[in-house]
C-alpha cells in the first residue's frame, strides 16, 4: 500500500531580533529575567497566548499580565498542536477549556477561541487590538518551539511601527534564577538545596472592554473533524498504525502469511530466501464520557475537568487511607488500587494528563500534598520520609518530572555538545533525540541497554553526510530522558519507536538498533513491517527458536519488593564496576571508553526513577524469537555482529541465526558488543553501503 506522507518540518533558522524576555516570579513580585524589572501599571493591551497552561491558577503569566491595562486570553486550536493528541486527550483539552473559559468569566473577562495556525491568528489579533505584550509560556518541547517561532518570525515580517514585545514565562518549581545554575547530575543538584517556591492564586484580571469575536468551544466531533481535516499526513493508514496494540498483534496465533520473495540486497550475500507474514490487528476501543465523574471515561484512569476538579481529585487521592462517604472520592481510590501496578504509579496514571495540559501545576501538587503531609504529622515533616504512600507518589512523582523538565529546557535553551537536541513528548514524557542530515532516505538509530542517543557519537555525522537523513533517540528510562514509574516492556518501546517514526519522522525507515535496542527495532518491524525499510541489528538481543509456538504476553508484569531491593543492589554494583564493565564490551579498542562514556552513563543512574527503568529490563523474558520477528517482517536484515562479544557465543550465535533466519545478510567484525562505537568507521561504512544499494534497488532510476 503506498504512504502518502505529508511536508517534513525543518527546525526554523534562529533568529533574535524581536523584542522578547524571559521572566521568573516571586510570591509577590513578577520579575524580568532580563533585569528582572516588573511589567509597569497599565502597560497597556496584553495578549495571553494558552497552550499547555490551561489554568487561572498559579499561573505566572497572567498574573503578569494582569498588569496591563487590557488582558486577552487567547487559546488557538492549531492543528500543529492538536494533532499530537489521541481522542482522550482532546476530550480532556475540551473540558479543560470549558473551566477556563468560566473561570474567567466570573472576573468579567472571556477566553478568545480561534482556529487555524497560530501566527496567522495571533498577527490579525494583535494588529486589530494594537498590543504592546504578548506572554506565553516557555517549551522544551520541539515541535511547540517551531510554532512559537513561527508567531515571531510572522510578527517580525507583518506587523508596522512598534511590535508588541514577547515575554517568556514559566513556573519555577525551583528558585533557579539561571538555567546555567542546573548541574547535569541530579546527585549535584540535590547537593545545591535550592529552595523551592509557593504557588499563587488566581490573579485579579481586567474586564475585557473591547469588543471582539470571542468564538465558541467545538464539540468533539467537530474538533476531531477539524484535526483530520487539517493534519499533515493525510494517508490515514500510515497514522492508523498507533491505533494498533504490539501485544494483541504479537499474540494473535492464526498469522495470515502472505508469500512474498525476499530479494537478495546485490552486493551483499544472503543465504537463503523466505516467505514473510503481516500481523494482524485489533480496531480501536471507543470510550464513552461520565457526566458525575472526574474521569474522562468509564473504564479509563484519567482524570479530566478543569483546576477545580483536579484539586478535588488529589485531595482524594491523597487521602486514599482514610475513609469516605463521598462517592467521587470512592471512584479515585478505585481507580487508585487499580492502577498501582508498581509502588506510586497510580499518580502518573491518573494525573499524568492533567499536569501535561497544565489544568494544575507541578508545584501546585506538590503543594497539596506536603500541606496535607503536616496535616497528618501535627504540622511538622519528617526526616525519614512520607507517613502516606500517596504523598510521597505526588510529591516525588512532580519533584522527579521537574527535573527532567528542566533538563530538556536547559537543552534547548542553552544550545551546545556536538548534537543538536531535540525533545519530543510521548504520552505526557519527555524524549530526547536529535536528527542529522538534510536529504536522503531516512535512518533510525537506537542505542542499547543503559545507553542513550549520543552513544552514536561517531556514527551520526558520517551516515548522514553520507547522504542520509539520520535520526537517533534515547528511550524512555535512559539516558536524559524521563524515566515515570511505569512498567517497562519489550513492547511498549516498540510502540514508542513505532510512534516515533509515524509522528516524528513521517516515513518509513532503514532502523538500526543495538542489543536490547536491536530486540525492540525487530519488535517494531515484526508488528509494523511497512515502517520499516531494512533491519540493522548490531549484537542484537534475543534468542532464535526453531518452530513456532503462541506468543505469551509480557504485559502486566507485576513488580515485588524483593525485584526492587535486587535492582537497587544491581544499580549500586553497576556504579562501582561501570568503567571495567564498559571495557569488557569494547575488546579491541577499550581506549573508547573514555571519561566522557562512564561520566553519562553514571550520570543517568543517580536519576529519579532510574532503577526502576532497571528492574523491568531485568524482568524482561524477550520471549519473542527473532526468527518469527524476521519472517513476520518479510523484509531485508542485516546483521553486524562482534565477534568478540563478551555477553554472547558469537560464532554459534551466527551459524544459528544463518540456519533458521533465511535471507538475512551477515557482517562479522572483529570487536565486542558495541561495533559502532568499538570501530564506527567499519559500521558506518557497512551501513552506509547497505542503505545505498537498498535504496538503489527501490529507486532504480
Amino acid at each position: 500500500m503506498a504512504l502518502v506522507l505529508g511536508p517534513r518540518v525543518h527546525l526554523l533558522p534562529s533568529f533574535r531580533p524581536y523584542p522578547r524576555r524571559r521572566f521568573a516570579l516571586a510570591a509577590k513580585a513578577v520579575a524580568m529575567a532580563a533585569g528582572r524589572e516588573e511589567v509597569k501599571k497599565d502597560a497597556g493591551v496584553a495578549l495571553v497566548w494558552f497552550k499547555h497552561d490551561l489554568r487561572t491558577d498559579d499561573h505566572l503569566g497572567l498574573l503578569a499580565a494582569s498588569q496591563c491595562r487590557t488582558v486577552l486570553p487567547l487559546y488557538v486550536f492549531d492543528h500543529r498542536i492538536l494533532s499530537r493528541f489521541s481522542d482522550e486527550m482532546l476530550e480532556l483539552v475540551l473540558l479543560a477549556l470549558k473551566d477556563l473559559k468560566k473561570s474567567l468569566k466570573h472576573q468579567g473577562s472571556d477566553l478568545l477561541i480561534n482556529f487555524g495556525s497560530a501566527e496567522n491568528v495571533i498577527v490579525k489579533l494583535v494588529k486589530e487590538v494594537k498590543a504592546t505584550h504578548i506572554f506565553v509560556e516557555e517549551e522544551a518541547e520541539y515541535n511547540l518551539r517551531v510554532v512559537v517561532d513561527a508567531v515571531e518570525k510572522s510578527l517580525l515580517g507583518s506587523i508596522l511601527g512598534k511590535r508588541p514585545e514577547i515575554v517568556f514565562w514559566r513556573t519555577p518549581f525551583y528558585d533557579i534564577k539561571d538555567l546555567e545554575q542546573l548541574p547535569a547530575s541530579y546527585n549535584d543538584f540535590q547537593k545545591l538545596k535550592i529552595p523551592l517556591t509557593m504557588p499563587l492564586t488566581s490573579p485579579n484580571i481586567p474586564r475585557m472592554d473591547l469588543e471582539l469575536d470571542r468564538g465558541v468551544l467545538p464539540t468533539f466531533d467537530d474538533l476531531k473533524r477539524y484535526v483530520i481535516e487539517n493534519s499533515q499526513k493525510v494517508d490515514e493508514y500510515w497514522t492508523s498504525h498507533k491505533a494498533k496494540l504490539t501485544q494483541t498483534m504479537l499474540m494473535t496465533t492464526d498469522i495470515d502469511r502472505v508469500n512474498v520473495a525476499r530479494e537478495p540486497v546485490e552486493g551483499f550475500s544472503a543465504s537463503n530466501s523466505s516467505k514473510s507474514g503481516q500481523l494482524s490487528f485489533t480496531s480501536k476501543n471507543q470510550k464513552k464520557i461520565l457526566k458525575n465523574s472526574v474521569f474522562v471515561s468509564k473504564d479509563g484512569y484519567v482524570v479530566g475537568g478543569g483546576t477545580d476538579v483536579v484539586l478535588n481529585a488529589l485531595a482524594a487521592y491523597l487521602r486514599y487511607l482514610e475513609g469516605t462517604a463521598r462517592d467521587d472520592w470512592q471512584e479515585v481510590h478505585e481507580k487508585a488500587r487499580n492502577t498501582d501496578s508498581r509502588k506510586g504509579a497510580s499518580f502518573g496514571a491518573l494525573f499524568g494528563a492533567a499536569i501535561q495540559l497544565g489544568t494544575i501545576s507541578r508545584r501546585r501538587v506538590y503543594y497539596e500534598a506536603i500541606k496535607y503531609e503536616k496535616e497528618r504529622n501535627a504540622g511538622f515533616l519528617s526526616p525519614f520520609g512520607y507517613s502516606a504512600p500517596t504523598v510521597a507518589a505526588a510529591a516525588e512523582g512532580v519533584s522527579a518530572m521537574e527535573w527532567y523538565w528542566l533538563l530538556a529546557l536547559k537543552s534547548q535553551v542553552l544550545k551546545g555538545g556536538k548534537f543538536s537536541v531535540r525533545v519530543w513528548r510521548w504520552k505526557g514524557h519527555l524524549i530526547q533525540y536529535t536528527a542529522l542530515g538534510h536529504e536522503g532516505p531516512a535512518v533510525l538509530l537506537v542505542h542499547g541497554f543503559g545507553a542513550f542517543l549520543e552513544h552514536y557519537r561517531d556514527n551520526l555525522s558520517s551516515v548522514a553526510n553520507g547522504g542520509n537523513r539520520v535520526w537517533a533517540i534515547t528511550l524512555l528510562g535512559f539516558g536524559k530522558s524521563e524515566k515515570p514509574n511505569v512498567v517497562y516492556t519489550e513492547n511498549m518501546w516498540a510502540e514508542l519507536l513505532r510512534d516515533f517514526i509515524v509522528d516524528v519522522i513521517g516515513e518509513p525507515v532503514h532502523l538500526v538498533g543495538n542489543s536490547i535496542g536491536g530486540y525492540f527495532a525487530s519488535i517494531l518491524a515484526g508488528c509494523w513491517p511497512t515502517l520499516v525499510k531494512t533491519l540493522v541489528l548490531l549484537n542484537t538481543a534475543g534468542s532464535v527458536i526453531p518452530g513456532y509456538s503462541p506468543v505469551q504476553s509480557t504485559e502486566g508484569i507485576q513488580t515485588s519488593g524483593a525485584a526492587s531491593l535486587a535492582s537497587r543492589l544491581l544499580l549500586l554494583f553497576l556504579r562501582l564496576t561501570a568503567r571495567n564493565i564498559l571495557k569488557s564490551y569494547y575488546p579491541t579498542n577499550s581506549a573508547r571508553v573514555d571519561d566522557w562514556l562512564v561520566h553519562e552513563i553514571l550520570r543517568a543512574s543517580h536519576d529519579p526513577g532510574a532503577s526502576n527503568a532497571l528492574e523491568s529490563v531485568l524482568n524482561l523474558n524477550l520471549s519473542i524469537p527473532l526468527n518469527y520477528l524476521f519472517e513476520a517482517f518479510g523484509g531485508k536484515v542485516l546483521v553486524i555482529q562482534g565477534m568478540k562479544d563478551p555477553l554472547l557465543k558469537s560464532q554459534l550465535r551466527i551459524s544459528v541465526l544463518r540456519e533458521h533466519c533465511y535471507g538475512i545478510v551477515v557482517k562479522e567484525l572483529d570487536a565486542g558488543h558495541c561495533p559502532h562505537d568499538e570501530k564506527p568507521e567499519e559500521v558506518n561504512s557497512i551501513i552506509l553501503e547497505w542503505t545505498a544499494v537498498v535504496e538503489k534497488s527501490l529507486h532504480p532510476c
